[in-house]
């Protein structure tokens, strides 16, 4: 998701080693989450970047409730 404005200008971009880190989890956890479409994902050559905003919103709506 953008700023109202459409400028990412101001976006920071992880890359999938740096998501997996955040969340825990394995790059190849990550590259499936970019493939599926689950996870926004820019490919700059041969590699994804993802936006630290859309990983955030990723985990909270991964969030529920267990009790």
């Amino acid at each position: 998701m953008t700023s109202s404005s459409g400028d990412i200008s101001e976006a920071k971009f992880l890359t999938v080693a740096e998501v997996a880190a955040m969340m825990r989890v394995s790059k190849m956890t990550v590259y499936r989450l970019v493939h599926n479409g689950e996870l926004p994902a820019v490919r700059v050559g041969r590699s994804f970047r993802v936006r630290e905003e859309d990983a955030n919103e990723y985990i909270r709506k991964s969030f529920y409730d267990a009790g």
